[in-house]
Protein backbone atom coordinates (compact mmCIF):
# COMPACT_ATOMS: atom_id res chain seq x y z
CA UNK A 1 0.00 0.00 0.00
CA UNK A 2 1.61 3.65 -0.98
CA UNK A 3 2.16 6.01 1.88
CA UNK A 4 0.81 9.58 0.44
CA UNK A 5 3.62 11.58 1.94
CA UNK A 6 7.04 12.81 1.71
CA UNK A 7 9.07 14.12 -1.10
CA UNK A 8 8.10 12.56 -4.56
CA UNK A 9 9.99 14.08 -7.39
CA UNK A 10 8.04 14.55 -10.87
CA UNK A 11 11.02 13.09 -12.73
CA UNK A 12 12.30 14.26 -16.34
CA UNK A 13 12.52 11.78 -18.83
CA UNK A 14 16.11 11.16 -20.37
CA UNK A 15 17.05 11.41 -23.98
CA UNK A 16 19.92 10.46 -26.41
CA UNK A 17 21.12 12.69 -28.91
CA UNK A 18 18.95 10.64 -31.14
CA UNK A 19 16.29 11.45 -29.41
CA UNK A 20 15.65 7.66 -27.51
CA UNK A 21 14.66 7.23 -23.67
CA UNK A 22 18.30 7.21 -21.99
CA UNK A 23 17.60 4.81 -19.88
CA UNK A 24 21.09 4.59 -18.31
CA UNK A 25 21.09 8.48 -17.36
CA UNK A 26 17.79 7.86 -16.47
CA UNK A 27 19.08 5.41 -13.84
CA UNK A 28 21.80 7.41 -12.51
CA UNK A 29 19.46 10.25 -11.63
CA UNK A 30 17.08 7.67 -10.21
CA UNK A 31 19.85 6.59 -7.58
CA UNK A 32 20.67 9.86 -6.94
CA UNK A 33 17.11 10.54 -5.56
CA UNK A 34 17.24 7.56 -3.46
CA UNK A 35 20.56 7.84 -2.04
CA UNK A 36 19.02 11.40 -1.31
CA UNK A 37 15.72 9.66 0.54
CA UNK A 38 12.86 10.88 -1.85
CA UNK A 39 9.54 8.71 -0.70
CA UNK A 40 8.27 7.87 -4.07
CA UNK A 41 8.85 8.98 -7.99
CA UNK A 42 6.41 10.10 -10.39
CA UNK A 43 6.73 9.07 -14.02
CA UNK A 44 5.35 11.14 -17.34
CA UNK A 45 4.11 14.13 -15.70
CA UNK A 46 4.43 17.69 -17.44
CA UNK A 47 8.21 17.63 -16.39
CA UNK A 48 8.75 14.16 -18.02
CA UNK A 49 7.39 15.48 -21.04
CA UNK A 50 4.72 13.50 -21.29
CA UNK A 51 2.41 14.67 -23.90
CA UNK A 52 6.01 13.37 -26.61
CA UNK A 53 5.97 10.01 -24.94
CA UNK A 54 4.57 6.86 -26.52
CA UNK A 55 2.25 3.87 -25.13
CA UNK A 56 5.21 2.07 -25.49
CA UNK A 57 8.07 4.48 -23.99
CA UNK A 58 5.46 4.68 -20.80
CA UNK A 59 5.46 1.21 -19.98
CA UNK A 60 9.41 0.55 -20.57
CA UNK A 61 10.02 3.74 -18.40
CA UNK A 62 7.44 2.21 -15.64
CA UNK A 63 8.96 -1.23 -15.94
CA UNK A 64 12.48 -0.10 -15.56
CA UNK A 65 12.23 2.07 -12.47
CA UNK A 66 10.32 -0.75 -10.56
CA UNK A 67 13.44 -2.29 -11.33
CA UNK A 68 15.63 0.29 -10.30
CA UNK A 69 13.82 1.06 -6.88
CA UNK A 70 13.54 -2.60 -6.17
CA UNK A 71 10.41 -1.87 -4.25
CA UNK A 72 11.68 0.56 -1.88
CA UNK A 73 9.75 3.27 -2.93
CA UNK A 74 6.36 3.50 -4.77
CA UNK A 75 6.30 4.43 -8.18
CA UNK A 76 3.23 6.46 -9.49
CA UNK A 77 2.40 6.66 -13.41
CA UNK A 78 0.93 10.16 -14.30
CA UNK A 79 -2.46 10.23 -16.55
CA UNK A 80 -2.99 13.46 -18.73
CA UNK A 81 -5.32 12.16 -21.59
CA UNK A 82 -7.29 13.98 -23.76
CA UNK A 83 -10.44 11.59 -22.90
CA UNK A 84 -12.21 9.68 -20.45
CA UNK A 85 -11.65 6.48 -22.50
CA UNK A 86 -7.67 7.39 -23.34
CA UNK A 87 -7.24 7.77 -19.50
CA UNK A 88 -9.27 4.55 -18.66
CA UNK A 89 -6.99 2.69 -20.84
CA UNK A 90 -3.63 3.98 -19.84
CA UNK A 91 -4.46 4.10 -16.25
CA UNK A 92 -5.53 0.28 -16.66
CA UNK A 93 -1.81 -0.10 -18.67
CA UNK A 94 -0.30 1.53 -15.80
CA UNK A 95 -1.55 -0.88 -13.21
CA UNK A 96 -0.65 -3.96 -15.89
CA UNK A 97 2.77 -2.78 -15.95
CA UNK A 98 3.16 -2.60 -12.25
CA UNK A 99 2.97 0.86 -10.93
CA UNK A 100 1.65 1.21 -7.46
CA UNK A 101 -0.37 4.14 -7.95
CA UNK A 102 -1.36 6.77 -10.37
CA UNK A 103 -1.57 11.08 -10.71
CA UNK A 104 -4.24 12.03 -13.06
CA UNK A 105 -4.90 15.33 -14.70
CA UNK A 106 -7.94 17.09 -15.70
CA UNK A 107 -8.88 16.72 -19.00
CA UNK A 108 -6.62 17.69 -21.34
CA UNK A 109 -7.48 20.48 -24.03
CA UNK A 110 -10.99 20.72 -23.11
CA UNK A 111 -12.25 22.96 -20.01
CA UNK A 112 -14.63 20.69 -18.88
CA UNK A 113 -17.47 21.62 -16.18
CA UNK A 114 -17.19 20.55 -12.55
CA UNK A 115 -19.77 18.22 -13.14
CA UNK A 116 -17.99 16.76 -16.24
CA UNK A 117 -14.75 17.13 -14.43
CA UNK A 118 -16.05 14.67 -11.27
CA UNK A 119 -17.46 12.43 -13.51
CA UNK A 120 -13.96 12.33 -15.24
CA UNK A 121 -12.03 11.43 -12.52
CA UNK A 122 -14.48 8.91 -10.62
CA UNK A 123 -14.51 7.10 -14.38
CA UNK A 124 -10.84 6.58 -13.82
CA UNK A 125 -11.01 6.06 -10.34
CA UNK A 126 -13.91 3.40 -11.08
CA UNK A 127 -11.60 1.60 -13.54
CA UNK A 128 -8.29 0.40 -11.54
CA UNK A 129 -7.82 -0.51 -8.11
CA UNK A 130 -4.48 1.73 -8.00
CA UNK A 131 -4.43 4.21 -5.22
CA UNK A 132 -4.95 7.93 -7.32
CA UNK A 133 -3.82 11.39 -6.72
CA UNK A 134 -5.70 14.42 -8.16
CA UNK A 135 -3.49 16.59 -9.81
CA UNK A 136 -5.62 20.10 -8.65
CA UNK A 137 -3.90 22.89 -10.93
CA UNK A 138 -5.82 25.29 -12.58
CA UNK A 139 -3.72 28.11 -13.45
CA UNK A 140 -1.93 25.71 -15.92
CA UNK A 141 -4.96 23.83 -17.38
CA UNK A 142 -7.60 26.34 -16.27
CA UNK A 143 -10.08 23.56 -14.14
CA UNK A 144 -10.23 23.78 -10.35
CA UNK A 145 -11.66 20.78 -8.34
CA UNK A 146 -13.03 23.23 -5.36
CA UNK A 147 -13.52 21.34 -1.88
CA UNK A 148 -17.26 20.58 -3.08
CA UNK A 149 -15.89 18.38 -6.08
CA UNK A 150 -13.24 16.86 -3.65
CA UNK A 151 -16.39 15.97 -1.16
CA UNK A 152 -17.65 13.99 -4.28
CA UNK A 153 -14.63 12.31 -5.24
CA UNK A 154 -14.04 10.88 -1.99
CA UNK A 155 -16.81 8.64 -2.42
CA UNK A 156 -13.78 6.59 -4.68
CA UNK A 157 -11.60 4.75 -1.87
CA UNK A 158 -8.62 4.86 -4.03
CA UNK A 159 -8.92 8.79 -4.66
CA UNK A 160 -6.58 9.40 -1.63
CA UNK A 161 -4.57 12.49 -2.07
CA UNK A 162 -4.87 15.64 -4.11
CA UNK A 163 -1.53 17.81 -5.56
CA UNK A 164 -2.43 20.90 -4.63
CA UNK A 165 -1.10 23.77 -6.70
CA UNK A 166 -3.64 26.37 -7.05
CA UNK A 167 -0.93 28.37 -5.69
CA UNK A 168 -3.27 29.66 -2.18
CA UNK A 169 -1.36 28.13 0.60
CA UNK A 170 -4.44 28.55 3.11
CA UNK A 171 -6.14 25.68 0.39
CA UNK A 172 -4.21 23.23 1.93
CA UNK A 173 -5.87 24.35 5.56
CA UNK A 174 -9.55 24.55 4.23
CA UNK A 175 -8.41 20.95 2.67
CA UNK A 176 -7.32 19.31 5.87
CA UNK A 177 -10.29 21.07 7.96
CA UNK A 178 -12.44 19.15 6.42
CA UNK A 179 -10.62 16.35 4.96
CA UNK A 180 -8.14 15.36 7.81
CA UNK A 181 -6.26 12.40 7.50
CA UNK A 182 -8.86 10.89 4.56
CA UNK A 183 -6.84 13.14 1.88
CA UNK A 184 -3.43 13.07 1.85
CA UNK A 185 -2.33 17.14 0.69
CA UNK A 186 1.06 17.42 -1.53
CA UNK A 187 2.00 20.94 -2.45
CA UNK A 188 2.76 20.83 -6.24
CA UNK A 189 4.89 24.67 -6.57
CA UNK A 190 8.45 24.74 -6.01
CA UNK A 191 8.25 28.21 -4.47
CA UNK A 192 5.72 27.46 -1.94
CA UNK A 193 7.35 24.10 -1.04
CA UNK A 194 8.39 25.08 2.88
CA UNK A 195 5.31 27.50 3.65
CA UNK A 196 2.74 24.44 2.14
CA UNK A 197 4.50 21.98 4.65
CA UNK A 198 4.84 24.53 7.78
CA UNK A 199 0.94 24.54 6.73
CA UNK A 200 -0.09 20.77 7.23
CA UNK A 201 1.35 19.16 3.58
CA UNK A 202 1.92 15.96 4.00
CA UNK A 203 4.15 16.17 1.19
CA UNK A 204 5.66 18.38 -2.14
CA UNK A 205 5.40 16.77 -5.71
CA UNK A 206 9.04 18.71 -6.34
CA UNK A 207 10.42 19.90 -9.54
CA UNK A 208 13.93 20.60 -8.74
CA UNK A 209 14.56 18.05 -6.50
CA UNK A 210 15.34 16.42 -10.11
CA UNK A 211 18.83 18.29 -10.38
CA UNK A 212 18.67 18.93 -6.08
CA UNK A 213 17.77 15.46 -4.32
CA UNK A 214 19.26 15.95 -1.26
CA UNK A 215 18.89 19.59 -0.36
CA UNK A 216 15.07 18.99 -1.17
CA UNK A 217 14.43 16.18 1.41
CA UNK A 218 16.50 18.34 3.79
CA UNK A 219 14.27 20.97 3.83
CA UNK A 220 11.30 18.31 4.22
CA UNK A 221 12.79 16.25 7.01
CA UNK A 222 14.11 19.42 8.69
CA UNK A 223 10.54 20.86 8.68
CA UNK A 224 8.72 18.03 10.09
CA UNK A 225 11.27 17.60 12.99
CA UNK A 226 10.58 21.22 13.43
CA UNK A 227 13.50 22.76 12.59
CA UNK A 228 12.58 25.56 10.43
CA UNK A 229 14.87 27.72 10.99
CA UNK A 230 17.47 25.19 9.70
CA UNK A 231 15.14 24.42 6.52
CA UNK A 232 14.59 27.94 5.74
CA UNK A 233 18.27 28.69 5.48
CA UNK A 234 18.24 25.75 3.06
CA UNK A 235 15.20 27.34 1.24
CA UNK A 236 16.32 30.92 0.47
CA UNK A 237 19.57 29.65 -1.04
CA UNK A 238 17.33 27.04 -3.58
CA UNK A 239 14.82 29.94 -4.00
CA UNK A 240 16.32 31.14 -7.26
CA UNK A 241 16.37 27.49 -8.46
CA UNK A 242 13.02 26.67 -7.37
CA UNK A 243 11.84 29.23 -9.37
CA UNK A 244 13.01 27.87 -12.71
CA UNK A 245 10.33 25.45 -12.25
CA UNK A 246 7.56 27.90 -12.39
CA UNK A 247 7.56 28.92 -16.26
CA UNK A 248 6.96 27.68 -19.63
CA UNK A 249 10.60 26.32 -19.79
CA UNK A 250 10.83 24.63 -16.76
CA UNK A 251 11.95 21.04 -18.70
CA UNK A 252 14.50 22.92 -20.20
CA UNK A 253 15.62 24.59 -17.12
CA UNK A 254 15.62 21.68 -14.84
CA UNK A 255 17.51 20.01 -17.27
CA UNK A 256 20.60 21.98 -17.56
CA UNK A 257 20.55 22.14 -13.62
CA UNK A 258 20.78 18.47 -14.16
CA UNK A 259 23.20 18.81 -15.93
CA UNK A 260 25.23 21.10 -13.88
CA UNK A 261 25.05 18.61 -10.82
CA UNK A 262 25.78 15.60 -12.90
CA UNK A 263 22.91 13.27 -13.26
CA UNK A 264 21.75 14.28 -16.38
CA UNK A 265 21.65 15.91 -20.17
CA UNK A 266 20.02 18.77 -21.53
CA UNK A 267 18.08 16.90 -24.30
CA UNK A 268 14.58 17.41 -25.02
CA UNK A 269 12.42 16.36 -27.69
CA UNK A 270 11.15 18.33 -30.10
CA UNK A 271 9.22 20.56 -30.13
CA UNK A 272 10.99 21.53 -26.82
CA UNK A 273 14.51 22.65 -27.81
CA UNK A 274 17.19 23.64 -25.18
CA UNK A 275 17.68 27.55 -24.49
CA UNK A 276 18.91 29.89 -26.72
CA UNK A 277 20.57 33.38 -26.05
CA UNK A 278 20.51 35.38 -23.36
CA UNK A 279 17.71 33.41 -21.81
CA UNK A 280 20.24 30.73 -21.93
CA UNK A 281 22.41 32.83 -19.84
CA UNK A 282 20.45 33.99 -17.49
CA UNK A 283 19.68 30.32 -16.45
CA UNK A 284 23.20 29.30 -16.55
CA UNK A 285 23.91 32.04 -14.19
CA UNK A 286 21.24 31.26 -11.78
CA UNK A 287 22.88 27.99 -11.45
CA UNK A 288 26.48 28.74 -11.72
CA UNK A 289 25.54 31.43 -8.82
CA UNK A 290 24.20 28.38 -6.68
CA UNK A 291 26.21 25.97 -7.38
CA UNK A 292 28.90 28.06 -6.07
CA UNK A 293 27.29 28.75 -2.63
CA UNK A 294 25.86 25.17 -2.22
CA UNK A 295 25.19 24.42 1.43
CA UNK A 296 26.56 21.90 3.16
CA UNK A 297 22.87 20.18 4.60
CA UNK A 298 23.03 18.70 8.14
CA UNK A 299 22.29 15.04 8.71
CA UNK A 300 18.83 15.57 7.75
CA UNK A 301 18.11 11.42 7.74
CA UNK A 302 17.76 10.12 11.00
CA UNK A 303 15.95 13.62 12.16
CA UNK A 304 12.90 12.78 14.44
CA UNK A 305 10.41 14.42 13.30
CA UNK A 306 7.70 16.24 15.60
CA UNK A 307 5.19 15.54 13.58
Amino acid sequence: MIQWEGIMPAVTTKFTSEDKLDLAMFEKNIKAQMDAGVHGIILGGSLGEASTLTQEEKETLIKATLKMVGGQIPVVMTIAEQSTKEAIFMAQQAEKAGAQGIMVLPPMRYKATDHETVVFFKSIANSTSLPMMIYNNPIDYKIEVTLDMMEELLECDNIQAVKESTRDITNIIRLKNRFGDRLKVFTGVDTLGLESLVSGADGWVAGLVCAYPAETVAIYELVKAGKIDEALEIYRWFMPLLELDIVPQLVQNIKLAEVATGIGTENVRPPRLPLQGKERERVLNIIETAMKSRPVLPEYKNIKSTV
